[in-house]
Order: C-alpha cells, then sequence, then structure tokens
C-alpha cells in the first residue's frame, strides 16, 4: 500500500534524527558520506544532473540561499532549493521555484526511496542511515524527477561530513562564520571554518563573504588546495543602504560588473551583505540585472527580523547564538523605533544564553523567558537561572503562546515585542499569531 503523508513523515522521522538530540550525541556520531553515496547510487545518482550552488556557513546560508533561488527563478530557471532547518513542516526544505513539496509527492518519493535505504542500512559497513541523509536523498530524487535546471543547496550542520556534500558544486559559497555548535565543530574559529571549507572541491568557484581573519585564512588555504578561483566579497563588492522601512530596505551594490540598485523585504544589515554574496554567485551564473532585482525583491525568508503585527510591533527573530543576537539589536537599533521592550526568548540546551543575553541587554526592557515545544528546548527555569546570574530580571511563561499573549495585553501601540532565541520558538510564535499549520504525528 502507498505512504500517506503522516506515514511518510512517520518513517523519515524513525531514522536517527540529530536535530532532536543534544549536541553530545552528535559529536559522537559516526559520519560517513559513503553511506549517502550508497543509497544515491542505488536511486541513480540523482545528485549528479542540476548545476549546483552549494553553501555552508555559520550565518546567512539560508537568506543568501533563498535569495540565489529566486532570482534563479526570476530568470526563468526552474529552481530547486533545499535548505535546513525548517519553520513548521518538513515540506519547507525541499521547494521547486518558491512552491514546496506537495503532501501527494513527498510520500511518493519517500515510498520510492525505502528500500534502498533498507538495502543500504543492511548491505553496507557504513553506519545507519539518518533522517538528515534520507531527507537531503529524498530532495535530490524529487529535484530530478522535476528536472530542475539548478539546484541550491543549504548545509546542514558543519560541511564536511554534511549529506549535502556529494553534491558536485559549480559555486562553492561560504556565509559568515562564528562560534557556533563549538562541540561539534571545533573551539575555535579556525576549526570550525575547516569544517564549513570541507564542501570546497576541485573545479568549482569559491565564493566567500566578510570573515574573520582566521576564518578567512582557511577558507583560502582551501580553495588554494584545490586550484580553486575565490571571490572575496567583502573586497570586490562594496554595497551602501540606501534607505529602509519596516517593509524592506533599498541599497546600491557596486560590483567588477556594474552599479545594482536593489530592494530586499529584509531587514538588517547583515542581509545586505548576504545580497552582495548572492549577487556574487549570480553574476558568475551570467544572471541579468533584471532577474537579480525582481529576485532579491521578491524573497521571503520568514522567521528572521520577520514583523507579524504592528501597534504594538511584534518582531520574532531566530537568532540562537552570540553573534546573531548581536546583529538582531543592531537591526533593531538602527531599523526599528519603539518606545519600551519586551524581550521574549527561548533556546535550546546546548546555547549560549548568557552570552545571547548580554547582546541584547542593551534593547532589552522586560524579559520573559519561554521555552519551545521542541525536545531540544531549554526549560525556562534553567533560562531563567542563567539570565538571572547575568545580572538582569525575568519571568517565566508557561510557552510561548502564553508569552506573547502577556507581553501583548500590557503592550502600548509603540512598544517592541521581540521573539528570540531559537527557530523553533519563532515558529511557534508565528504559528500563533499567523496561524500557520505544523506537521504533526
Amino acid at each position: 500500500t502507498p505512504m500517506n503523508y503522516r506515514e511518510a513523515l512517520q518513517y523519515t522521522l524513525s531514522f536517527t534524527d540529530y536535530e532532536k538530540l543534544p549536541a553530545s550525541a552528535y559529536a559522537a556520531a559516526d559520519f560517513d558520506l559513503r553511506r549517502v553515496e550508497e543509497l544515491l547510487h542505488r536511486l541513480g545518482d540523482p545528485h549528479l544532473g542540476p548545476r549546483t550552488i552549494h553553501i555552508a556557513g555559520t550565518k546567512g546560508k539560508g537568506s543568501t540561499a533563498a535569495m540565489i533561488a529566486s532570482a534563479l527563478t526570476a530568470a526563468g530557471h526552474r529552481t530547486g532549493l533545499y535548505t535546513s532547518p525548517h519553520l513548521h513542516t518538513l515540506r519547507e526544505r525541499i521547494k521547486i521555484d518558491g512552491e514546496m513539496i506537495s503532501e501527494e509527492d513527498l510520500p511518493a518519493i519517500v515510498d520510492s526511496i525505502r528500500p534502498h535505504a533498507e538495502a543500504t542500512n543492511t548491505e553496507t559497513n557504513y553506519g545507519k542511515l539518518t533522517t538528515f541523509e534520507v531527507l537531503t536523498s529524498a530532495a535530490f530524487v524529487y529535484f530530478k524527477k522535476r528536472n530542475v535546471d539548478f539546484l541550491v543547496l543549504e548545509t546542514g550542520l558543519g560541511g564536511r561530513l554534511d549529506a549535502t556534500n556529494v553534491a558536485k558544486p559549480e559555486v562553492c559559497i561560504i556565509t559568515p562564520i562564528s562560534m557556533d555548535h563549538a562541540d561539534i565543530l571545533g573551539q575555535t574559529i579556525g576549526e570550525i571554518a575547516l569544517e564549513k571549507a570541507g564542501v570546497i572541491k576541485a573545479g568549482a568557484l569559491v565564493i566567500s563573504a566578510p570573515q574573520p581573519s582566521a576564518a578567512e585564512e582557511v577558507i583560502n588555504e582551501a580553495a588554494a588546495s584545490h586550484g580553486n578561483k575565490i571571490i572575496q566579497a567583502g573586497r570586490t563588492m562594496t554595497w551602501n543602504k540606501l534607505s529602509s522601512g519596516l517593509g524592506g530596505q533599498e541599497f546600491e551594490l557596486t560590483s567588477g560588473k556594474g552599479v545594482y540598485r536593489l530592494s530586499i523585504p529584509l531587514l538588517g544589515r547583515h542581509q545586505l551583505e548576504n545580497a552582495a554574496v548572492a549577487v556574487a554567485a549570480l553574476e558568475t551564473l551570467d544572471i541579468d540585472v533584471g532577474p537579480i532585482a525582481e529576485g532579491l525583491l521578491k524573497v521571503r525568508w520568514p522567521g528572521r527580523l520577520d514583523i507579524l503585527r504592528r501597534e504594538p510591533l511584534l518582531l520574532v527573530d531566530g537568532a540562537h547564538n552570540p553573534e546573531s543576537a548581536r546583529r538582531l539589536r543592531e537591526a533593531i537599533q538602527e531599523y526599528i523605533d519603539y518606545d519600551r521592550s519586551v524581550l521574549i526568548a527561548g533556546v535550546s540546551c546546548d546555547k549560549d544564553i548568557a552570552g545571547i543575553f548580554h547582546e541584547l541587554s542593551p534593547i532589552t526592557g522586560s524579559i520573559i523567558v519561554t521555552h519551545s515545544r521542541h525536545p531540544r528546548a531549554m526549560p525556562s527555569e534553567q533560562a531563567l537561572e542563567a539570565v538571572n546570574k547575568s545580572g538582569l530580571h525575568a519571568t517565566t511563561s508557561n510557552g510561548v503562546i502564553d508569552a506573547i499573549e502577556r507581553a501583548l495585553s500590557a503592550a502600548g501601540p509603540r512598544d517592541l515585542i521581540c521573539v528570540t532565541g531559537s527557530l523553533f520558538v519563532a515558529a511557534e510564535a508565528l504559528e500563533h499569531v499567523h496561524g500557520v499549520p505544523h506537521d504533526r504525528l
């Protein structure tokens, strides 16, 4: 009997899902790309067809990927986009020309993979497939079935051992690198950069966002070791914000190929940096300025400096480490005018909550500590203790919805309510305010 959508979800999630386990489990895992390659080979090597752009980094991967995919679609190319994690449904991770894989196509694809996945697990000695590896393989099969021209891939975590790293990219992009997942990827910027730069392969053009010096050195060495040309976006391009409002921003970007006047519906100077990296990649793919401008204008990337309502202003952002919290603070200070602020924050159990609150403290009025329904969520009581130790005062809530409703009931029309700390918290805020449905098992 063919799978239905619920059964496809259950099957995909029946493998080890490291996104739901503590970092210690991920750090101890034995990842081996040979098992992914074996599964894909049994499926006809669907990952080797389309022209591929592969994106690794700590911050900005998803935004950059979405911008590139949107512009490629605007240029008339059928474009597959594979990203992670998702906010509400696994289907968000697999898109063609902005449309999620349907609830009919996903089970059909997973059903076709199942016997090959079981054979791979039974007949090889490369370890057992994971949820992410099976889902990545499903994405490749779907994109091949739909004959995409381009494939834009975002790594899950790291790069060197990530399931997406079986691809043979035409362009490799490294977005800004900062400290995150230190227990898994390394204790220094250089060590983390080495894992991210593991996506660089011979024959691919390398594009790097502005990086800390330690990361830049590692990326340059990785590119040189393969004989690859590298474009440093922060040196070959300049960008300047022209205007901004709650609906987005307009900016001017200058590259070796000309001057662009562009608009994006995303806030924050870091999004201008992401846009510059995206334009650098699109230029190498010979995409004209018209589709680039159209694609950036139409890009959608929810949960990142995302305004859900006004009066009071309710903003969500999945800032889950100190660096992303710093960028959130800077964006609020530059782009948003408000009277008082309420910070609603919840994090995963392995995150540097003290560092996050340190970065956000200059814009923090009152604080409500919360937790998402995700199994890796830090309990509110534990987060409250960390907040109190940092010298701030907070109250706890019975989940994200309770925190939002309490904040809304006390806020004035010119107040700011900022919901942040993890994408899982941001997702629950979106579901509550906009009624977005999510996968339920």
